[in-house]
């Protein structure tokens, strides 16, 4: 589903029927600005330097991640914890906890993110840790402009078979990484981001991205 923000009715949206949501002008110029803002001030980490994540996403140049402050953090959940959003996370069996994880990250040229479906937590493994399980991925953009040449855009795929029952990929939809929009897909899902093109020039594509995950007992 893709619609305006304003036009979005989140009580009669399932994820369950719909996978993929896309809310276009989710949030204002001035809570942009206000995220940047923040950006700004954060310590930023280059992918070369988070070596199980570039070894997970090789050749895609060397974009940055950087964590959200708390004051940011609980205003951007204060806005992403939709009511569909919650009623999907609940909808599975014996939950024991819940958590989310979501960062800021900013692309340049060059930077790209290769086809992946959210569950290859090898990186998460790597650090001695068993991760929860992903439910639902999110995507958000906080640039100030972005051109239709200048790349970034969010691919999802879905699963085909060929003639000898092979499973393929086919693009599903091509998203834009438009100023103030918001996409949220369940897991799994195959999706990637085209790298940043030389025309961006400058120009950052700057999200949060992250996810909403369930732990259960025994897993």
């Amino acid at each position: 589903m893709k619609t305006h923000f304003s036009d979005f009715h989140s009580a009669q949206f399932s994820f369950a029927q719909d996978p993929v949501l896309i809310l276009e002008h989710f949030w204002s110029a001035e809570e942009r600005k206000m995220f940047r803002e923040a950006m700004d001030h954060s310590t930023w980490t280059a992918l070369h330097n988070m070596p199980p994540v570039a070894q997970a996403f090789q050749n895609c140049g060397n974009w940055l991640k950087a964590e959200i402050a708390p004051a940011e953090g609980t205003r951007f959940m204060d806005r992403v914890g939709l009511p569909c959003v919650a009623e999907y996370i609940e909808s599975f069996p014996n939950i024991t906890g819940r958590h989310i994880n979501f960062n800021y990250y900013s692309y340049g040229v060059g930077d790209c993110l290769s086809t992946h479906d959210d569950t290859d937590d090898a990186y998460t493994y790597a650090q001695g840790r068993i991760p929860p399980t992903r439910r639902l991925a999110l995507v958000t953009y906080f640039h100030e402009e972005w051109q239709p040449d200048w790349g970034g855009e969010l691919i999802m795929y879905h699963e085909t078979q060929d003639e000898q029952g092979r499973m393929r990929l086919e693009v599903d939809q091509c998203i834009a990484p438009s100023p103030g929009s918001l996409a949220i897909f369940a897991v799994p899902r195959f999706h990637r981001v085209c790298r940043v093109d030389t025309l961006a020039g400058k120009h950052k594509r700057l999200s949060i991205a992250g996810w909403f995950m369930t732990e259960h007992e025994g897993l």
